[in-house]
């Protein structure tokens, strides 16, 4: 109990750090534009593949049990409102904690053994102006990208499997996802991912540049990014529903 109100108290000295480093200084938009392709451009295939046969999967499955009450037309509502609201901010958030996260970790955890952190710090550099105002930056924005991608290649997926399985017409089923979909579910789905790219981000951060030991610790280390990133996900997603269902009434 003692390590966990620790980390929070890490975390939350982090995300002043970061805020403050990112309101007082000049950006430096080059480094945003490196880690933007790096952890965003370079994570839309996992993504948009994962996503993409989810919707697939979905839409079968859903059929199974929509043919029971002969109520299969209705598999794009399905498929739609399940992707935008829930699956696709959430399975993009696990797909990027992993990829990303473990990613940022690993590469921050190397520098603090190989002690480049205590040199910036030596030449009066802020290692986290340098390096985790940039990649948080970048996972709060390519995060909620990545998902619109996703989820639209998702609600295409349960277009092709309809089609090609169902014999349900493209147009009739993107009428009914037209028709099922409204803004506040868009809203809802997207605003998760914010929350979610901050996590992510400042989760593997801080445990990169809180690595102790060698290559063991690097390896410790990215696995819990993993672990705990995947885990503050699903948490904060229940928590977020809710608040988004008061909200809307």
């Amino acid at each position: 109990m003692t390590r966990i109100f620790e980390v929070i108290g890490q975390l939350i000295i982090l995300s002043g750090e970061t805020l403050y480093f990112l309101l007082a200084r000049k950006p430096e938009f080059k480094a945003w534009v490196v880690q933007f392709y790096n952890l965003g451009v370079k994570s839309l295939s996992i993504t948009n593949i994962t996503i993409l046969f989810t919707g697939m999967v979905l839409a079968l499955q859903a059929s199974f049990a929509l043919s029971n009450f002969g109520a299969e037309l209705y598999i794009g509502d399905l498929v739609s409102l399940s992707i935008v609201r829930e699956l696709g901010p959430v399975l993009t958030a696990l797909l990027v904690g992993g990829r990303v996260g473990a990613g940022i970790t690993a590469e921050l955890g190397s520098m603090k053994i190989t002690q480049q952190l205590d040199a910036m710090r030596a030449m009066a550099t802020s290692p986290i102006y340098k390096l985790v105002v940039p990649r948080v930056v970048a996972c709060i924005i390519c995060l909620p990208i990545l998902t619109i991608i996703s989820s639209a290649l998702g609600i295409l997926g349960g277009l092709l499997l309809s089609s090609m399985e169902l014999n349900i017409g493209g147009y009739f089923y993107l009428a009914r996802v037209m028709n099922a979909l409204d803004v506040e579910d868009i809203a809802a789905g997207l605003s998760k991912t914010f929350f979610f790219g901050y996590f992510i981000g400042i989760i593997a951060c801080n445990n990169g540049m809180r690595v102790e030991g060698g290559a063991d610790g690097v390896g410790h280390a990215t696995t819990d990014t993993v672990v705990s990133a995947s885990i503050l996900v699903l948490i904060s997603d229940f928590f977020l529903t809710k608040i988004f269902h008061l909200i809307a009434g």
